[in-house]
């Protein structure tokens, strides 16, 4: 039985990679993400902040102006709480270079081009295989266009890509208003591969400190439903890997999202709350499921539910659309 996959011109054992998370903040916890199974491993996130700005600066820049607002203290990071800089970030990938024996997978979070080239290039001279970029902006002038905004991270990708000879991973959010338009975009690029998809973390509020808040939310098995219906419109009409993120804590999940078309589907949510063992609990899973249904390997189903056959994408969830609600209203009636 082969489950042996492609993603970002590397051959990987199986299609499990652990996605960007504090998993990978020690080198201890990457041997043990490969020693349960882990194909490859996504580093956590570096920020553009990080980047650009020595920490003396960093501190002046964030806090500029919230002395006059005492409720808007606690709404940006204090550099302190960023795990490393940008010269620790690559030291990281050298260690873990190292200690294992799996693509590492270097991930830059950001907005704009900053210095993203310029630390890209020497990402990939400290050793990582790729580089995912986290394009992290959430639009809040009311005077940037759609279009501009797609312009923002297509010339990110388009530096980086231009900057290093390694593969290019852009991660996306949903929120465009044509996604298969910008995907398309992405792929016109020489974008590796596409990995759908971002989660905003939206801040809360503590009413009786009157503070903004960090409050992280981790996926929940519903959150696939996302990933599973835009890797099936993609596939088979981008040259660029799949990659399906949210949502995956499963054997049942991750076969769904290879039979969509993805290349490799990433885990996150799923180690934090059950522990890293839980990966070998999903491969032996899928290893089950495939000889039980008479599949030899990964790439026999992978694409085999899209919608690459559907002439028409949109009349196909369309349809999908009217069943779903016809299905409820049959079980309101029945009530």
């Amino acid at each position: 039985m082969d489950l042996s996959t492609k993603y970002l011109g590397m051959k990987l054992r199986t299609p499990l990679v652990v996605s960007a998370s504090p998993l990978s903040q020690e080198i201890s916890g990457i041997r043990s993400l490969e020693d349960v199974g882990a194909s490859a491993v996504v580093l956590y996130s570096l920020f553009e902040e990080q980047l650009h700005q020595e920490a003396l600066d960093l501190e002046l820049h964030l806090n500029a102006g919230t002395e006059s607002f005492a409720e808007s203290l606690t709404y940006f990071p204090q550099s302190s709480e960023f795990h490393t800089g940008p010269e620790g970030y690559l030291d990281h990938i050298r260690k873990a270079k190292d200690a294992v024996d799996i693509p590492i997978i270097a991930s830059l979070n950001g907005a704009t081009l900053g210095g993203w080239a310029k630390f890209a290039k020497q990402i990939e001279q400290a050793g990582a295989d790729a580089i995912e970029c986290n394009l992290y902006f959430i639009p809040t002038d009311t005077e940037i266009s759609g279009p501009e905004v797609e312009k923002i991270y297509t010339d990110i990708i388009r530096e980086v890509k231009t900057a290093v000879h390694i593969p290019v991973a852009a991660k996306l959010s949903p929120f465009f208003s044509n996604l298969a338009h910008t995907a398309k975009q992405f792929d016109q690029l020489g974008t590796d591969a596409l990995v759908l998809f971002n989660r905003f973390y939206q801040p809360d509020i503590d009413l009786d400190e009157l503070e903004i808040k960090p409050k992280v939310l981790l996926s929940t098995p519903q959150a696939l439903r996302l990933p599973l219906t835009w890797v099936g419109i993609l596939y088979g009409r981008i040259k660029a890997n799949l990659a399906a993120t949210s949502g995956v804590y499963g054997p049942d999940d991750v076969i769904k999202l290879l039979m969509v078309g993805a290349d490799v589907t990433m885990l996150c949510s799923a180690l934090l709350r059950n522990g890293i063992g839980h990966l070998s609990h999903v491969e032996q899973g899928i290893r089950e499921w495939m000889e039980e249904h008479e599949y030899e390997s990964v790439h026999q189903m992978q694409g085999s539910m899209s919608q690459l056959k559907c002439p028409d994408p949109g009349a196909f969830e369309r349809a999908q659309y009217m069943r779903a609600v016809k299905g409820l209203q049959h079980v309101l009636a029945t009530r």
